[in-house]
Formats: structure tokens, sequence, C-alpha cells
């Protein structure tokens, strides 16, 4: 009797998030009215875990690496999240021709994917298969990109998803307006840590390239950094301010902490380097490698309809400054993503031709969506040069609220993992699963405004 209390009572502690499944509905798309089921927690976060967790090239927890060029993906999957409660995937190529390489955006599946408005949207790195979205219904939902259809929702959080971010193809990490930060494990979904410490909304998280630790500003105007390998606070620091977004450099040697229009670049000890006065209100803003040349890139959206491009130096003494911007857009810009990708081989010798490249990917108020070839941008720069569009595809008004970019097949037509080449699986029809059904006509009902819901946008 007493070893059965004991096994009760260890049950109850265990920590679990609800996983609601979908219900599939007569025209393929998942429903929103589904039932919360029960899962055992097959894993424990614990320090002796930490031998059995394979550490990489770049020091991501469980993260494959890609061993060389040929192996990158050759093409991408843009998803996007809106106001109007619609998620958007796009398929995205690049072929080459006589004038250059040409870069086409052709739609895969528009439908509703939750029933609030979608404010984060994250996909698992390095040919993972996880797409996950973030929404004022206070629910994570978990998405497999190969099959294209809906695993379940988690439950955990008590308030509207700010941010999601994957540390390695095995974990996620979420954050929401409750104060709490979550990480999850991908095989079962089970919480394996809620961090707390903030007080009030947690406004963004950021992954440090080891896949280790990370940072997060919240609306209590501090910074806080938490250990991801024990599952428990750091270090934090009052900034005075409330931080709305904070990126790591590539390097991680550095990071970013943005607020209205305002860019403070920090060292890893938390010290101040520079304080940067951007020239309108920031909306996001990301690290990336030049194409052309040595160094890193800080990518800037703003509400100047444009992508301002700073030359980012490790130097502590050297200010980052503007050297280019992307032009096209006819409202603010909300969301930024990057991604390294190969380039078909080109029939001819030409002088321009490469292997490969970094794409540029934005949304804006406008309801566009546009791809940029960094490319573009040469080794060394006179003048601040603008670049343009690529490939655009026009949502028609659509309220565009967040972003994400995730790897497509490689050159080789199938996934890479681990370094080695694998096919994705086959989509088999199963009137059991919840399948994404291609929609390009969306119904009245889902038009509505999403002040309907009680969001604004800002």
């Amino acid at each position: 009797m007493a070893e059965t209390k004991a096994t009760r009572k260890a049950e109850r502690n265990l920590k679990k998030a609800r996983i609601e499944k979908p219900v599939v509905t007569r025209k393929g798309i998942p429903s929103d009215q589904q039932q919360p089921t029960k899962r055992k927690p097959a894993i424990s976060f614990s320090p002796k875990d930490k031998g059995k967790r394979k550490v990489t090239h770049e020091g991501a927890v469980g993260t494959p690496e890609l061993s060389s060029k040929s192996e990158l993906p050759s093409s991408f999957v843009v998803v996007a999240g809106s106001y109007e409660k619609l998620l958007y995937g796009l398929d995205g190529t690049v072929a080459s021709s006589e004038s250059g390489y040409e870069f086409h955006l052709k739609p895969a599946f528009i439908f509703p994917a939750h029933v609030s408005s979608i404010k984060a949207v994250a996909a698992s790195p390095n040919g993972g298969k996880w797409l996950a979205t973030g929404s004022s219904d206070e629910i994570v939902k978990v998405w497999d990109l190969a099959r294209r259809k809906e695993i379940g929702g988690l439950m955990h959080h008590q308030g509207s998803i700010t941010d999601l971010q994957f540390p390695s193809r095995s974990h996620l990490l979420s954050a929401s307006e409750d104060g709490t930060l979550c990480l999850f494990h991908a095989r079962d979904w089970t919480v394996l840590r809620s961090l707390k410490g903030h007080k009030g909304r947690v406004n963004s998280v950021a992954i440090h390239p080891s896949g280790k630790i990370a940072l997060s500003v919240g609306h209590d105007k501090t910074l806080r950094m938490w250990d991801l390998m024990r599952g428990k606070g750091s270090a934090s620091t009052k900034l005075g301010k409330e931080g709305e977004v904070v990126r790591w450099s590539l390097s991680g040697s550095m990071f970013i902490v943005q607020s209205l229009s305002s860019l403070d670049v920090f060292s890893t000890n938390m010290a101040l380097r520079h304080s940067i006065t951007h020239p309108s209100r920031i909306q996001s803003l990301r690290f990336c490698k030049r194409v052309n040349g040595d160094g890193e890139l800080l990518l800037v959206a703003a509400e100047d309809k444009k992508i301002s491009i700073y030359q980012v130096s490790e130097d502590s003494q050297s200010t980052p400054t503007i050297i280019a911007e992307m032009v096209g857009h006819s409202n603010r810009v909300k969301a930024v993503e990057t991604l390294h990708i190969a380039l078909p081989k080109t029939a001819t010798n030409r002088a321009d031709a490469r292997a490969t490249t970094t794409i540029v990917c934005t949304i804006s108020s406008d309801g566009k969506i546009f791809v940029y070839d960094l490319a573009a941008l040469p080794a060394e720069t006179e003048e601040k040069l603008q670049l343009h569009p690529v490939a655009e595809y026009d949502t028609k008004g659509t309220r565009l609220t967040c972003l994400t970019l995730a790897e497509g097949r490689s050159a080789g037509g199938s996934t890479v993992v681990n370094g080695k080449r694998k096919e994705r699986e086959e989509v088999v029809g199963n009137e059991e699963e919840a399948e994404w059904e291609p929609r390009f006509e969306v119904d009245a009902s889902v038009e509505a405004e999403g002040s309907e819901d009680g969001d604004e946008e800002p």
C-alpha cells in the first residue's frame, strides 16, 4: 500500500503538457474543436543525461550539422502566420537561367491554423520535420512538415504565445505572456522544464549557437540568461527599458537587445558595447554571414518599409554601420529570416556561377512576402546600395505577423541527417490523418478581423 501511494505521488509531480490531438473534418482541414488526451512522459531532464546527449561541431545539443556544401538544401519552405488566423506555406525553388538564377515561390497550403491570431512560428533546423505555431489562444500547435499533418496542441501556457525557438531538432523552447518559458522534448512533447523568473510578459527568446544557453527579455525590463542543460536561470540584469527582441550573433561572442528604435550591443558577460539609434522603429532583426567576403551582417526590419543591413565587426571598438538596404515593401516590415541554400549547376561556365547563397525572406503589413538574394551585396561597397527582391508572393492584404524558413530537399532530392541522405517519408492517404489541404480561396468566415478576437495590430 505504501509503495502504491508513493508511485501515485511521483506521477502527480511529473511535468507534462496536455497534448491536443486534431480532429479531421470532411475537407481535410484540422478542426479547432479538439479534445485533450493524456500521454505518459517518457523523458526526465537531469544532469546525468548530459553525458548521453550528442554535441556536434557547432556545439548544439543533438543537432546534426551539414558536413558539406553539396548537402545544403536546394529548396526551401516559407511559413508565415497572420492576424486573420491563416497559416501560409510557400514552396521556394531556384533554377539556373542564361541571365543568372531565378527564384520562385509557389503556394503549398493556406488554412486557418488557430482560433485566434498567430503570434509566433518556428521550424526545426538542419532538415528537421517539425513546425510549431503559437497563438493568442494560448496553444502551441505542432505540425509535421514532411507529411503535412497536425500532430497536436501543447496547452501548458496560460497566456498568449509570444515566441518559439528550436534549440535543436529535438527540443522546442516557447515563451508566453504568462511570464514563463517552456522547454519541450520533440520525441513525445513532454515538458522538460518550465523556466520562471520574469514578472510579466516574455517578449523574445534567443538561443546561443551552442544550443546550451538562452536569453530572454520581457515587460519587466530585465534580461535573463538560462542554462538549458540544467534547466534553470544563470544570470540576469536590469535593462532600464523593455526589451522587445533579443538576438545572438552567429559567432556567439555578442548579442543585441532591441527596444523601439534603439539597438544595444552586449558582450557575453552582459557588458554594454554600443548603443545605436536606428532611423525608424524596429520590428525585427537577424544576424547572418556574408555571401561575398568575410564577417557578419545584421539585418534590421523597421517601419520605414525597408531592411537595413549593418556591417558588424568582432572588434568591440568598431560600431556597426549601415552599408546597404533592401527595398520594395510599401508598408512596415514585420519580420526577416535567412537561410543558406545550395544553387543548381549552370549549363554554361558563367563568371557569376556559384555553389551556394543566402536567401533573405521578409513579410510586411502590405501583405507581401519577399525573397532577396544576399549574393547581390558585394564584398566591399563605397556607397549605400539598394537590393531588390528576386521573388515575391502577394497574400492580397492579409496582415502577416510572423515568419520562419524551413529547409527543403538537398541537392540530391533527399533530406540530410547526420551527414547521411535520407529520403522523405511518402505521404500515404489515410482518412484518420489530418492532412493539410491546399486552399487558395479563403472562406468569408475566416476573414474576420483580428480585433474581433480582442487582438489589435500594434
